[in-house]
């Protein structure tokens, strides 16, 4: 059956207002959408199912362009369909304050499921969504009664695939065999040095084989007819699939076609005209939306309305035969927490040795039973990083109502997964590693800090202090990159008694990341009213005087040896006080009066002590003060022999001060 003269025009809308939108703004990437805008068009208009005056509609199919470069696409499709993105917004392609963004950004634009532009994200972020789906399809679903049921697709491109976060995600996707995954892969040939040839050059059906996904090809990207059955042999199947569709950059561009000028820069308005000629299309009109394509795409909005009213009516006969679930799955999707949920924390007594990634698990078992919908796991590490829910099970093919999640030594691919699932919604998710693997999957968790998803991350082994892994383990650099980065909130508990505030923070966070740095070793437990100034990200902890001439600051498992010279200055005579400064996002997101209550500016004697490095310590500590902390990578040996050779002793502390007077 060939397209319809409907199908044509309307998929020559997609490819105008694109080129018109990029050739605009002056910049862009114009080639992607001429070529995907046939399996884009099929996808929308045949498959999706969602209602775009309602973007959070819980049981909408998700689709993520992972091809973020190629946003126009996206723009062109979600205006045609209805959502609250005027022409105007089109117009305005790139430029500041628009809702047109150059790369897809989730929060932004209404319909965006996920900001993608670094390649390969929206390919595991989909893994990510695919898993929450059938996690909560799982636990929420009876008979008769398909509350979560939907597909998560994707467009993904060359350069998504050549990323190893792609791999690190497709092979999980293929292993728990996530059926309503379905991505179409745009095989256009083209890179932007040149050829695809130039550097990849594998058979990616059979790579996709290998992960045990489904695959398809089809050989002439626009034949639709041939798009829509694929994806509906796509649907039938109880494993991922990968659609991979020949196409050419730039279609219809007698001159770009096939080309890598066609990647990333406008056609220029020649080219443009050459090509609407070839569409057919009026060559001096810019931004042209036939009336016959309009009114067949804005189809989707009574189409959309009546499915999602459909849902409703089911979901309140839902909520009458299961009131219990039903209400457990709207408090989740507002983010609102169990009622009671922190009624039985451990209680952590003073003195007591406990390590503070311990402290982490014993207070996520206490909680989890309260919490059916805190889900979470870690990177092959989940008996260091204590990240296991006792009795949650193992999340798999066969046991999809698992709590536990195992991602295997795929640090990168956990973090993006883990956005994933956060951006679908009913659940909040956590993943372990050590520290210094942030640096694997530091490009997930900025997109948490960027989207805004309250991912918490448990990242243990936070020091020097694991001792004999040595240096390749002991992370230095990794706290401050972290705390370099916008809205994401760093907190490094001094004990189990500030870990267990440290995850009420977190559990009660819902606009941003959170990173609980851990230690792998046991530390004393400081006194349990003091604690709750972790709160304000920075407290008083102990001090000898109304008035302190010395004030150390210390993090972690350094606010002990801080404490114990604070003892030792004590019996000298010396007014000091020692804070602990477990998150300085918090502390510095205090009113003036109290952080100079904290950290009073006419003492201008101050230490500052933690064990990685002093990037970002000046601020604390002043012109006049002291930081004992990494200046070089750490060592393979015991931890109070590394403790001692690095200066982290109480000793230490005590030394320096004395410099500090006689300065």
């Amino acid at each position: 059956m060939t397209p319809t003269e409907l199908d044509v025009l309307s998929i020559n809308t997609i490819r105008t207002l694109s080129i018109d939108a990029v050739e605009k703004a002056k910049s862009g990437h114009p080639g992607l959408p001429m070529g995907t805008a046939p399996m884009a068009y099929v996808l929308w208009t045949k498959f999706l199912k969602h209602n775009p005056k309602n973007p959070h509609w819980i049981n909408r199919d998700r689709f993520v362009l992972s091809a973020g470069h190629g946003s126009m696409l996206l723009y062109s499709l979600l205006h045609l369909t209805g959502y609250d993105l005027p022409l105007e917004e089109l117009k305005k392609f790139r430029q500041l304050g628009s809702k047109t963004p150059g790369h897809p950004e989730y929060g932004l634009t209404p319909g965006v499921e996920t900001t993608t532009g670094p390649l390969g994200q929206g390919f595991a972020t989909g893994v990510g969504m695919a898993i929450a789906e059938r996690y909560l399809a799982t636990r929420y679903n009876r008979p008769d009664f398909p509350i979560v049921n939907h597909y998560t697709y994707a467009i993904v491109s060359d350069g998504d695939l050549m990323e190893g976060i792609s791999s690190e995600s497709a092979s999980l996707a293929g292993h728990l065999q996530l059926g309503k995954l379905i991505y179409l892969y745009d095989d256009n040939h083209i890179s932007i040095e040149g050829g695809t040839d130039l550097a990849f050059s594998e058979n990616v059906v059979e790579r996709f084989n290998a992960y045990g996904w489904h695959t398809d090809r089809i050989n002439d990207g626009t034949d639709i007819n041939a798009i829509e059955e694929a994806v509906r042999k796509a649907q039938a199947q109880d494993r991922p699939s990968l659609i991979a569709v020949r196409t050419h950059i730039g279609y219809g561009s007698p001159n770009k076609q096939d080309k890598a000028s066609a990647h990333g820069s406008p056609l220029g308005e020649d080219e443009i005209k050459l090509t609407k000629r070839a569409y057919g299309w009026p060559e001096d009109k810019s931004f042209y939306i036939p009336d016959e394509a309009l009114n067949h795409f804005r189809e989707a909005i009574p189409n959309g309305q009546k499915t999602e009213s459909s849902w409703n009516e089911l979901f309140s006969s839902y909520q009458e035969h299961y009131p219990e679930l039903a209400m457990e799955l709207t408090q989740a999707l507002r983010h609102e927490l169990p009622q009671d949920i922190f009624a039985q924390l451990p209680v952590f007594n003073a003195n007591d040795l406990v390590e503070t990634r311990a402290a982490s698990g014993k207070v996520i078992n206490a909680i989890a039973p309260h919490f059916p919908n805190l889900i979470g796991g870690s990177a092959d590490l989940a008996p260091s990083n204590n990240t296991n829910i006792k009795d949650g099970g193992d999340f798999s093919k066969e046991n999809p109502g698992g709590r536990n999640l195992h991602f295997g030594v795929r640090e990168h691919a956990m973090g993006a997964a883990l956005n994933g699932m956060s951006l679908h919604g009913g659940l909040r998710v956590y993943g372990g590693t050590f520290l210094i693997f942030t640096d694997y999957m530091k490009p997930a968790i900025r997109l948490s800090s960027l989207m805004h998803q309250p991912v918490i991350y448990i990242l243990t082994h936070d020091s020097i202090g694991l001792g004999e892994d040595g240096p390749t383990h002991q992370p230095i650099e990794q706290l401050a990159a972290l705390r370099a980065m916008p809205n994401i909130l760093v907190i490094r508990p001094a004990d189990a008694n500030e870990t267990k505030e440290a995850w009420q923070i977190a559990l009660n966070t819902t606009d941003k990341p959170i990173a609980l740095a851990l230690t792998r070793q046991k530390v004393k437990t400081l006194p349990a009213e003091k604690a709750t100034g972790l709160r304000q990200g920075g407290y008083v902890l102990a001090e000898n005087a109304s008035q302190p001439e010395l004030i150390i600051i210390a993090t972690g498992s350094e606010v002990g040896i801080a404490y114990e010279a604070y003892e030792t200055l004590s019996q000298q005579d010396i007014p000091v006080r020692v804070v602990s400064l477990p998150c300085g996002e918090l502390f510095l997101a205090q009113s003036k009066e109290y952080q100079e209550s904290v950290l009073p500016s006419n003492v201008t004697k101050r230490i500052a002590v933690e064990a990685a490095s002093s990037f970002g310590w000046d601020r604390f500590v002043g012109p006049s003060g002291k930081i004992i902390a990494m200046t070089s990578f750490g060592a393979s040996g015991k931890i109070n022999d590394l403790m001692e050779h690095f200066g982290f002793t109480a000793q230490h502390i005590v030394e320096e001060a004395h410099k500090l007077f006689k300065n």
